[in-house]
């Protein structure tokens, strides 16, 4: 499959994850506040989408505190309504094996009912959220989302109203794709991310991105994401192979060779300067919106 440079290029912004660590960078957004002003920062940017986690405003910890999520959207949309939302679901996918017992959970196990991971989507509605497809090894724990979850997570994010971004984070996942689609779970256009730098799944190349680019359903669109300091060499990858980009504190906290970046704005700016020397034109909230098939920001639920 051949695919030119895409005529308009949104970007998504990553806000704070939920694997980045406060040490690691003192500019990593915590609190709902912090968190907000830094999307509404990346947006003044370039950023079309703000992907949003949240997290223990007291430890930095990752957290799925509803009221957390509730307090976020409501400070962006208080200031930005045209800001594209997209929240998390990947949380509640995490096992860690007992030592002794394998089949006993340990501490740091976040296992949860597939209903239960989207409850803040459907009360909440954003504009869009992710789905992850992957059951891997991340680190010394396993991600599980099996694909009997993940349909009962896509049920309820449809439902909704809310539109999935498929995240796929190795050639297994695409081949679920595929089957989700054949199975009328999900249904175009599809809206995809290729997670590379995770360990044990896709490592970050020109060939892979190549590779999971072929292998998707026909016209699904496509962001390859870059995790450390793979993360500015895949903007320009992405946008070259014919696809979105995306950076943020989620991904990368340095900006340059041993200098942390001081705001997700200013990833934002770097990734708009790469993309636009490439001969890219980065795509408004509004012109984003048309792209991926979104309701306009006026009919948003408040």
């Amino acid at each position: 499959m051949t695919r030119a440079p895409l005529a308009k290029v949104f970007i998504t912004c990553a806000i704070t994850g939920n694997i980045t660590r406060p040490d690691q960078t003192p500019h990593l957004p915590i609190t709902p506040q912090q968190i907000a002003d830094s999307a509404l920062e990346a947006a003044e940017a370039g950023a079309a989408i703000a992907h949003i986690h949240v997290r223990d405003p007291k430890t930095g910890q990752p957290s799925m505190e509803f009221d957390l999520y509730r307090e976020v959207l409501d400070r962006i949309r208080t200031k930005n309504t045209d800001l594209i939302i997209n929240l998390t679901t990947g949380p509640g996918g995490r096992f860690v094996p007992s030592e002794h017992d394998p089949k006993i959970a340990a501490e740091g196990t976040t296992l949860m009912a597939p209903e239960r991971r989207v409850d803040h989507i459907v009360a909440l509605k954003p504009d869009i959220c992710t789905l992850d497809l992957n059951t891997m090894n991340s680190g010394g724990q396993v991600v599980i989302n099996t694909p009997t979850n993940v349909r009962r997570m896509a049920k309820v994010i449809i439902d909704a109203g809310v539109k999935p971004e498929i995240e796929l984070f190795d050639s297994g996942d695409i081949a679920l794709l595929h089957d989700l689609v054949a199975d009328g779970t999900l249904k175009g256009p599809l809206l995809t991310s290729f997670v590379m730098g995770v360990k044990y799944g896709f490592q970050p190349s020109p060939e892979t991105v190549l590779y999971a680019r072929g292998l998707l359903p026909t016209n699904a669109a496509f962001t390859a994401i870059g995790i450390g300091r793979s993360a500015f060499p895949m903007v320009a990858q992405s946008y070259l192979a014919g696809g979105h980009v995306r950076v943020g504190l989620e991904d990368a906290v340095y900006l340059d060779r041993g200098v942390l970046a001081p705001s997700n704005a200013a990833l934002v700016k770097k990734t708009r300067r790469i993309t636009e020397d490439l001969g890219g034109q980065i795509a408004t909230p509004t012109e984003a919106r048309t792209i991926l098939g979104l309701r306009e920001a006026a009919s948003q639920d408040a």
